[in-house]
């Protein structure tokens, strides 16, 4: 289900709300290939954080090895896992991202216990639908949000 930009009282919805924070960590990110943006929300629709996909921190990468994107893969921390590290299971009702979330991701969504996921970009290779369905997550597609670059 794609989300349509709200005009009630001249406010975006809060898929909206957190897919544009999704969107602008995304703008952090050092993969020159894929610019993952992730953001948390709580239960009460307040901000936990926003991450974004990049190699662990201080980690300085050596020449070329932007150079080789099968082979710098594996050491690519996703925007998913490093939100996670800054909240605790249960905290988290709301995650966006602008890449819908690898296999493994979802299932670190899962173990959270996020409630809601919504995603810009859909991935082929995942099978977060499937996982999502399963576990009654709520997982929604979101184009129309501010500073989307479509």
């Amino acid at each position: 289900m794609q989300i349509d930009l709200a005009v009630e009282n001249d406010r975006i919805t809060i898929p909206q709300y957190a897919m544009a924070l999704a969107h602008v960590a995304s703008l952090r990110s050092e993969d020159p290939f894929r610019k993952v943006g992730a953001a948390a929300l709580d239960f009460d629709n307040r901000v936990i954080g926003t991450a974004y996909n990049g190699l662990a921190p201080g980690f300085q990468a050596p020449e070329g090895f932007w150079d080789d994107r099968e082979g710098r893969q594996k050491f690519m921390l996703h925007a998913e896992v490093n939100l996670c590290s800054l909240f605790k299971r249960g905290e988290v009702k709301i995650i966006a991202s602008t890449t819908m979330p690898c296999t493994a991701c979802m299932q670190t969504l899962c173990a959270y216990g996020v409630k809601e996921i919504y995603y810009r970009d859909v991935y082929q290779a995942s099978d977060a639908p499937e996982i999502a369905k399963t576990y009654g997550i709520g997982f929604e597609r979101v184009t129309d949000y501010p500073l989307n670059p479509a």
